[in-house]
């Protein structure tokens, strides 16, 4: 084949896949509330784009530059934030979660921050037994405060496997008694800034803002609704991060190497600690869903919906973003992904 042929036929192929990412993200088009959209190959991006909407009343589109409010894709960075005090020292995997937090009840004696990582604690949901008349909205150390006073589990620590909002947030708790220092800021000078982060944030209201922020938005019957916050919107350590596709690239390139965790930190972060029942994860791990060769997230809460998806032998990574209760964007992601895989 010639070499004008070989350019012929790539820019074929990149048409065809120009196409069929627009197809799949043509509901997130238009004047809705949209998505970013990055696909990295190699450590190069080969797709950066913004569809749609990042504030519906303002018309600003959504961009690479957008940020969104992560939902559960921030567990993988309160994980990182316990490896990196593991490897200072200033904790161990294995202790006794009440070491650090002692109010908790005798149901939580066994229970440890190696458990909270894999979701295998038993905790109760705090989302099931929130207050019902409460006002404003809950944080970490609210979290806490509902769990003192449940003094069961949902099974013996470390018997089984379900999935735990609360334990994040319990993690989150520990970084900074282990650190010192409140759990956004740790974030920031331990994960976000040394990897050149610099607008991706643990949102504090009053303390803490967003810049080229999206808003959440529902669809009721036909019509979008402003779906931003929720009572459970400020707990930090299950959810409460904002950030890029932009910054979330700087991310995953290092989950390559070494310049923030150590190679045994994150062989770690990617094992096959839990087996789970759940759909297309085989396997959690500490902040991860393992499904063979994919390792993976979703974060889900009003108004968001976003999934990170990588392979790390092909080193290819999707992340979709959006500001939108629907669709759930696992699929599109794996659809978008298979248009650049070699199988």
């Amino acid at each position: 084949m010639t070499v004008h042929a070989q350019a012929d036929a790539a820019g074929d192929a990149k048409a065809r896949r120009d196409a069929a990412i627009a197809s799949l993200m043509q509901r997130y088009d238009g004047q809705v509330p949209g998505a970013s959209l990055l696909v990295l190959k190699d450590g190069q991006p080969v797709v950066v784009r913004g569809f749609g909407l990042a504030n519906l009343e303002d018309r600003v589109p959504a961009a690479p530059e957008t940020n969104y409010r992560l939902a559960s894709i921030s567990k993988q960075f309160t994980a990182a934030s316990i490896l990196l005090l593991a490897e200072d020292g200033k904790l161990r995997l294995d202790d006794p979660v009440k070491r650090w937090l002692p109010s908790l009840p005798a149901a939580a004696d066994a229970i440890t921050i190696r458990q909270l990582l894999s979701h295998t604690s038993g905790l109760i949901d705090y989302e099931d037994v929130m207050p019902a008349d409460l006002k404003g909205q809950l944080h970490d150390i609210d979290v806490l405060h509902i769990l003192e006073g449940q003094d069961r589990t949902y099974f013996a620590p470390g018997s089984s496997y379900r999935y735990s909002n609360s334990g994040y947030a319990l993690l989150a708790l520990i970084v900074g008694k282990a650190s010192g220092q409140d759990f956004a800021s740790f974030l920031r000078q331990r994960i976000f800034l040394p990897l050149g982060m610099a607008d991706t944030v643990a949102l504090e209201e009053g303390v803490s803002t967003v810049v080229n922020r999206a808003y959440g938005y529902s669809e009721t019957d036909g019509r979008w609704e402003r779906t931003d916050q929720s009572p459970t919107s400020a707990v930090l350590g299950d959810g409460g991060i904002y950030s890029s596709i932009r910054d979330l690239a700087r991310w995953d390139a290092a989950l390559y190497d070494e310049r923030l965790l150590k190679k045994t930190s994150l062989d770690l972060a990617f094992s096959h600690a839990t087996p789970t029942p759940e759909p297309d994860v085989p396997y959690y791990g500490f902040g991860w869903r393992i499904n063979g060769d994919a390792v993976w997230h979703s974060g889900e809460s009003i108004g968001f919906r976003n999934v990170i998806v990588r392979y790390p032998k092909e080193k290819l990574t999707v992340i979709l973003l959006s500001n939108r209760n629907d669709p759930e964007p696992y699929r599109t992601a794996v659809a978008i992904a298979d248009l650049f895989r070699q199988r």
